[in-house]
């Protein structure tokens, strides 16, 4: 007979807001959960740190209006009703020069484009942002197609650079998908007539909302592992799943959820086939060096500055205390200055003194009234895996989900094939797949399966 699926054993691996929501559903469907995370902080990407005086996120976040999945966990967790939402301005620095583009006025004004040109440009906009079924923008090129609606002149002159500065040369294997998500996501944040962008963040920031979640897993029972590194993954069929960490101790599991990056995944789990791991392996990724400055005072009045010369030593500018009341950062200015760079470059070398040097120099080129000595606090977060690159028919060439492995699951970033890579898209995820192991036949008991080197 099947034993009960609510002695079911789960091993989460990966404690950022994908492993904390599969592994609060798989523990409300009664299961027994236990959740590895490397680090000694639950959150992933959207844990918080230390910045001066403050505690605030490490990476730059916002909830949108539209961001259904991530606004039901947050009502799950008692915050929905805590956002605080804020309209925001956006800007662009092109040719040395600093524009505001957050209003129809303003795009029609936009100097470095002709009328011609800003009309193909909305057209773009309202193009993609009609587009329902987005499937077969995954077998276009997106430099091709945003050329087919843009014009070359639109493309050169804002599109491609700002493709390089999320991608780097990467765009050029990147799939028409990759912008339709872009847009949809962004247009969907606009409301009534005026389009009128809201943004909107819980007070407290992520801080708050991982020590919420952490609450709501320990009541559900969930066991933490942290600050313990998973080295390896492995099945014996019906004997379960045994995850060894680093110090070399192991744990026995029914099943174990991997939702590392793909490169790390296929490390973790030597007894996937070479097919799988060769799918792990090609999914390319870009990584991101991502300073956080606390200032004296606000560089702009703009959330997001979009910047499409290559010569700033960072992608755009993200002034999160234009959303954010001041008074959570001391009446500070905390401005994010990501950098994207493919998972193997060099800008991981570089030491924090060198990024900070190449930083505050381009500050003073952009903005005159910026000064050195406005610099209060900074510090560099570096990961090389973050965003997963949509590729020419990505979605056909994914890994599953359920691996050939018996008992082992591998899900991560990678499989939103259908959005950009967000908290909210990270929620659904896991919404969506921890209905589908709710569905999981165990193993029965007079099962002889075994896995050995003959059948992996």
């Amino acid at each position: 007979m099947p034993r009960d699926k609510s002695q079911e054993r789960w091993a989460v691996v990966g404690g950022g807001f994908l492993g904390m929501t599969l592994a609060l559903r798989l523990a409300q469907q009664g299961k027994e959960v236990s959740l590895y995370e490397a680090s000694p902080t639950l959150g992933g990407l959207a844990s918080a740190w230390q910045l001066g005086d403050i505690v605030w996120d490490r990476h730059y976040h916002v909830i949108l209006s539209s961001d259904f999945w991530l606004r039901s966990l947050l009502r799950d967790l008692n915050l929905e009703g805590e956002i605080r939402w804020q309209k925001v301005r956006t800007g662009f620095y092109v040719d040395s020069q600093l524009y505001s583009m957050s209003n129809a006025l303003e795009f029609l004004r936009f100097p470095p484009l002709n009328l011609v040109d800003k009309m193909r440009l909305a057209a773009t906009i309202f193009r993609a942002a009609s587009i329902k079924d987005w499937k077969f923008l995954e077998n276009i090129y997106v430099q091709d197609w945003l050329e087919k609606w843009s014009g070359s002149r639109v493309v050169n002159k804002i599109w491609l650079p700002l493709l390089r500065a999320k991608l780097g040369e990467s765009y050029r294997d990147t799939s028409a998908a990759f912008i339709w998500a872009t847009i949809a996501r962004m247009y969907a944040a606009r409301r009534n007539n005026m389009k009128t962008e809201l943004f909107g963040y819980v007070a407290g920031g992520y801080a708050r909302i991982t020590q919420r979640f952490e609450r709501a897993l320990r009541q559900h029972g969930v066991v933490f592992r942290l600050g313990q590194a998973v080295r390896v993954i492995t099945s014996k069929g019906v004997s379960g799943v045994t995850v060894e960490l680093a110090n070399g101790s192991s744990e026995c599991f029914d099943h174990a959820i991997v939702t590392t990056p793909a490169p790390l995944a296929a490390r973790l789990c030597p007894q996937l086939t070479p097919s799988e791991r060769n799918r792990l392996r090609n999914i390319k990724y870009q990584g991101i060096v991502c300073a956080s400055l606390l200032l004296d005072q606000p560089l702009s009045d703009f959330y997001i500055t979009n910047i499409t010369d290559s010569r700033v030593p960072f992608t755009g500018v993200i002034e999160m205390s234009s959303l954010v009341d001041r008074s959570y950062f001391g009446g500070r200015a905390l401005v994010y200055l990501p950098k994207y760079v493919c998972s193997d470059s060099d800008a991981f070398t570089l030491t924090e003194d060198q990024i900070r040097e190449d930083i505050v120099s381009a500050l003073e080129k952009m903005y005159p009234a910026f000064r050195r000595d406005h610099v209060n606090c900074f510090r560099v977060s570096r990961v090389r895996y973050l965003l997963p690159i949509p590729t020419i028919n990505y979605s056909a060439r994914l890994p599953e989900v359920n691996t050939s492995v018996p008992g082992l699951h591998i899900l991560n970033s990678a499989h939103i094939v259908n959005g950009t890579l967000n908290i909210n898209e990270t929620v659904q995820l896991a919404e969506s797949n921890a209905r589908k192991f709710a569905k999981i036949v165990p193993f029965p008991k007079s099962s002889n399966y075994e896995l050995t080197a003959s059948n992996r």
